[in-house]
């Protein structure tokens, strides 16, 4: 039984007057932006009237409703229908039997972030209506799903999600005036989470244009339009609260975080800067419980366009190839190498037949700039080469060996596939004291007995020291030390003799390649102090 508005199981008074608190509250708050600054003068502290009047903090618009008027005609619904097979409902339900859209195992987003896509629980009527009644026949249960869009072409084109539009059998489009047409993907991006949609009629529809996701600055007001849980058209307000988050959902995250209150159905909708021009896509939210608690995501517009323009032309995304696995310099790694401050992009490895490895970039390279841009961390460098288009010479400038070099490499299309020592003895197990590790040549039995494989060179770590510097890094025993510094090891003896190098040197860490399991990593250790 449904209980009237205003009313609870205590009688209809206390309702209303929890209904009148909550007006109450909210009339305290309308007209006071979310992230404008509450100031109350004490003219008694000023000195003068001039001073009581001066604030840096700028004045709040009184409305966006102009702004609101011009740019909502272009935003739309995006509504879904899918019909799950019989093995996919297996799959997709939890432990109480309902439907749940699944995420990549160990994504960020499976474990702390609610997408928007707003799903209704087959078997049961969600706001939109949809979801058929309840009883009925479980094999032919339908996912009904809603987001939002915008239009970007008086032809008919749409942007939003992919999580919107994946595994759709039926899209739909409704327009700001309540007109529902059947729309069709023209092609999706699943590393940005894109969609471009395509809609026919003959109506005259509006459109929206992008703006510069570059020029907003943290502090900047956005306004957010959407279907927020299918009801539609909602719009909320807000502040830029950060930018360049990187959420790990995907290899080109550059997200503009804003505390524009966003919710399920989100999805696919734009959030305008105040000329009305679009500067971000909303994709997530970080909520423990599901609604919004003032922290969403947002696709920035300038990395959008040209995806959606690639799709628009070729129906898919081509992206430039370098051809190397990176990873972040840190503090303790930028003492190592000689930099100033942790910046660039190191390069942990050099895959085979990569225009990377054809223009001779090396295994421990630092890319400082790609291009004439600067590579200033890790995530900067795959978003420059991905947009370049493949056949392009560009320059790469790297730090080697202390020193700067300039490389030119011509980018290739992406593949399909990728997108001091306690032994005398020279092989014999060592302890190395400065680093905290017991150490050992790889000899046969050594090979056999850590399961090291033959094309595998360097010194094997068989122990590690709990008071010792590499008990942060993550290295253990089985590991091999392959490099020390710039200078390739084999022998225990030669590790040290590296790691003395950089304390005559006077640095206060040492850079280590290690090969654990298959794969490549640089790790930086801290040198005791003399």
């Amino acid at each position: 039984m449904k209980t009237p508005l205003g009313s609870d199981d205590r009688g209809p008074r206390t309702g209303l007057r929890r209904m009148t608190a909550a007006l109450l509250l909210g009339t305290a708050l309308i007209g006071v932006p979310v992230g404008a600054v509450l100031t109350f003068d004490r003219p008694a502290v000023a000195q003068n009237q001039a001073e009581a009047q001066t604030s840096i903090v700028p004045a709040a618009p009184g409305s966006f409703a102009g702004l609101v008027r011009q740019v909502t005609p272009a935003v739309v619904n995006v509504s879904t229908t899918e019909h799950p097979s019989a093995s996919q409902q297996m799959a997709d339900q939890d432990e109480g039997g309902q439907m749940q859209r699944q995420f990549p195992p160990g994504s960020p987003f499976d474990q702390f972030f609610k997408r928007f896509f707003d799903e209704q629980q087959p078997g049961r009527r969600g706001p939109r209506g949809g979801g058929g009644g309840e009883g009925g026949d479980d094999s032919n249960q339908i996912i009904h799903g809603a987001g939002s869009g915008f239009i970007i072409d008086p032809a008919g084109y749409i942007v939003t999600n992919n999580h919107v539009v994946k595994d759709a059998d039926d899209i739909t489009v409704t327009l700001n005036d309540g007109t529902v047409i059947p729309a069709k993907v023209v092609g999706t991006d699943e590393k940005t989470d894109l969609a471009l949609l395509k809609i026919d009629t003959d109506k005259k529809l509006t459109t929206v244009e992008w703006g510069d996701s570059d020029a907003a600055q943290v502090g900047d007001w956005v306004v957010a339009v959407g279907n927020p849980f299918g009801l539609g058209g909602s719009v909320t307000a807000g502040i830029v609260s950060a930018r360049g988050r990187d959420l790990h959902s995907g290899p080109f995250d550059d997200f503009l975080q804003i505390d524009a209150p966003i919710n399920r159905g989100n999805s696919g909708g734009p959030s305008f800067d105040t000329s009305g021009k679009v500067i971000g896509i909303n994709s997530a939210i970080y909520s423990p419980s599901g609604g919004s608690v003032g922290i969403g995501f947002a696709i920035p517009s300038n990395l959008a366009k040209t995806v959606i323009a690639q799709i628009r032309e070729h129906g898919s995304v081509q992206r430039g190839w370098l051809g190397v696995q990176i990873q972040s310099v840190t503090p303790e790694m930028a003492e190592a190498l000689g930099l100033d401050k942790a910046m660039g992009a190191l390069v942990a490895d050099v895959q085979d037949d990569s225009p990377a490895l054809k223009a001779g970039l090396h295994q421990g390279d630092v890319i400082t700039t790609y291009d004439g841009k600067p590579v200033n961390q890790l995530s900067d460098l795959p978003r420059l080469v991905a947009d370049t288009t493949a056949g392009t010479t560009v320059p790469v400038e790297v730090l080697r060996n202390g020193k700067t070099e300039s490389i030119s490499v011509e980018i290739a299309k992406l593949p399909a596939s990728q997108e001091k020592v306690a032994s005398a003895d020279e092989n014999g197990p060592a302890v190395d004291d400065q680093l905290g590790l017991s150490l050992s040549a790889l000899t046969p039995k050594v090979r056999r007995e850590f399961s090291v494989p033959d094309e595998i060179e360097g010194v094997l770590v068989t122990g590690i020291r709990d008071d010792g510097p590499a008990r942060e890094t993550g290295v253990g025993p089985g590991d091999v030390i392959v490099r020390v510094g710039s200078e390739a090891v084999k022998t225990p003896s030669e590790v040290a003799k590296q790691v003395q190098a950089a304390k005559e040197a006077e640095r206060n860490a040492v850079m280590l390649l290690i090969n654990h399991q298959g794969d490549q990593r640089f790790v930086a250790l801290k040198l005791p102090k003399a």
